[in-house]
Parts: structure tokens; sequence; C-alpha cells
């Protein structure tokens, strides 16, 4: 997979051996203030899980995946900085929520990036090197959920160019709590 370099950061897949990176990335992104409204999972859930889910996870959506791919932001360090994830859905199926999908696209999820790492075009370089993995396999569009109230996040992907496309729904138990549909279409 060809690495896409910015600003000092190197923007890759995932690769199998990454796995405890991973992990540690994920938990650490549970614990950022506004985790709550960004992901699906609490930190005591997805400590408990183990190390086999999170090898199977970075095998899953790691380097040579062509359903599934996870992009991370090394920092000059090494560190990484950030990351997101791409999943491609078919037309005809149903997604992860069991709500059907008309057509092949991707999905983004799982975006997150280090509170000091913010603010400096690392989200886009992320997005960029995950909708182009998205484009070369046919996606007609790409699409995410954010919260409706993570005015922040909506403001980033509003950056990139996604859109709102009108669609809410509810993923958590409250059904007050909706999660808005943003899109780009190709």
């Amino acid at each position: 997979m060809t690495r896409l370099t910015r600003n000092d950061y190197v923007i890759r897949a995932i690769r199998p051996d990454d796995w405890q990176r991973v992990k540690q990335l994920r938990l650490d992104a549970l614990r950022d203030p506004v985790a709550h409204l960004a992901f699906l999972e609490t930190y005591e859930e997805a400590a408990a899980r183990p190390d086999s889910f999170w090898q199977d996870r970075a095998i899953g959506s790691g380097e040579g995946s062509t359903s599934a791919l996870q992009f991370v932001a090394e920092a000059p360090d090494g560190s990484w900085a950030g990351s997101l994830a791409v999943l491609i859905e078919e037309a005809g199926t149903k997604d992860w929520a069991g709500f059907p999908v008309e057509r092949r696209q991707g999905h983004v999820v799982g975006v997150f990036v280090r509170p000091e790492h913010r603010g400096n075009g690392l989200v886009e370089a992320l997005f960029e090197a995950g909708v182009a993995w998205a484009w070369e396999r046919g996606a007609e569009r790409v699409r995410l959920y954010v919260h409706a109230r993570n005015a922040r996040a909506q403001a980033a992907y509003r950056r990139i160019g996604f859109r709102p496309s009108g669609v809410e729904v509810s993923f958590v138990k409250n059904e007050a709590e909706q999660e808005l549909e943003f899109v780009l279409e190709r």
C-alpha cells in the first residue's frame, strides 16, 4: 500500500502485527472527553475484549484487506497520532446497524486524532487516504455518522467536503440521541 506523507506524518494502513497499538489507540480514543458522542462503545467494553479480538481486528482491517481498512497517522517520533477506518458496504446488503445499503459505498468509522495533533490538517490527510481507498474500490459515495451534538466533528467533516444527507438515526438506547449521516458524493 502506498504511504501518504503530510507535514512529516506518515499515513498508512495498519498491519496485523500492529494489533497492540490498534488496541491502545482505541482505548485512548475512548478516554477522550467527547468519546460518549463519538463512539458506540465504552472504554470498559473495549478494555475487556481479549487480545484475540484486537488481533482479528488488525488482520481484518489491515493492509491487504479489500472490505475494510484502518489507516493510522504516524507522527515523526513514531507514535500514532490518529486513525480512521473505512468499511466497504455492498448494495443490496444491510449495514452493521441493520439498515439497507442502496449502493456500493464506503463507510468511515472510528475517527480519532489525539488532542495534541489536532488543528494541523491531520484529519484531512487521514480522510484523503481513506476516501481514495474507497474510490479505488468502486464506491459511489462515502458516508459516516456523527452525533447531532458533536459540533467539532461536524465542522471537520464539512471542511473535508461531507454534507448532511438528511438521514437521522438513533444507535443508542436513548431515542433522543440522534446521529446524522454525512456523505461525500463522487
